[in-house]
């Protein structure tokens, strides 16, 4: 697909990127760090239209619903009450750019599975979202296919995506080109910083209203 960035219209989306998924927990994503430069260049050139979610699990098992209950029983220890709450927040320097950045805590794989979240975009005009983060196979997925039924365009620089598997990272972004080609753009972060240039008008965030808890 071929794109562009308009600045009044596009989002980036950074998913994830959380001490969670950066440090030696069950959950550690090896490459995270590869790709942090990627996205911390996409944050910072628009801060003010970057949005960073956080996976937020489940106080405790019980507290989680269907299939989630049976997936904390095999991860209790990454439940919220046996977790140090310092690994939910944004790795550094991502922090450093919340405000006028946002962020949006999720409770399961989508960005979309936020209550409001796609409305509040709709209401302040956005129509393509620049996606970031991780896991490629998983929360980046899960977001991807939402976003599409919903109707938004994504832009995905696979340089600044990451995942446990590099070969279902490198499956995706085949299928992304092969079978979505008309709804995902996936391309590079040199590509979108060429296409989607700072713009001294950003400075307020492009959330001024938080989605419904």
């Amino acid at each position: 697909m071929a794109f562009s960035l308009d600045t009044g219209s596009t989002l980036h989306l950074c998913i994830d990127m959380q001490r969670l998924f950066a440090e030696e927990t069950p959950w550690r994503v090896p490459w995270l760090s590869r790709v942090l430069p990627a996205v911390r260049e996409i944050a910072s050139r628009h801060p003010a239209r970057t949005v960073f979610s956080r996976f937020m699990p489940p106080t405790t098992a019980t507290g989680a619903t269907g299939a989630w209950r049976d997936y904390y029983a095999r991860w209790p220890q990454m439940t919220r009450s046996s977790l140090d709450p310092g690994l939910l927040e944004l790795v550094e320097p991502l922090a450093r750019l919340v405000p006028p950045a946002r962020v949006v805590d999720k409770p399961a794989n989508s960005v979309f599975s936020r209550a409001g979240f796609a409305a509040v975009l709709r209401r302040r005009g956005i129509r393509t979202i620049v996606m970031t983060g991780g896991e490629t196979d998983v929360c980046v997925l899960a977001t991807v296919m939402q976003a599409i039924d919903l109707g938004f365009r994504v832009v995905l620089p696979v340089d600044a995506l990451c995942s446990t598997s590099d070969g279902a990272h490198d499956a995706l972004v085949d299928l992304f080109r092969r079978r979505f080609s008309a709804q995902v753009a996936a391309t590079t972060t040199a590509e979108v910083l060429q296409r989607w240039p700072r713009n001294r008008e950003e400075r307020s965030s492009v959330l001024l209203e938080q989605p419904a808890a």
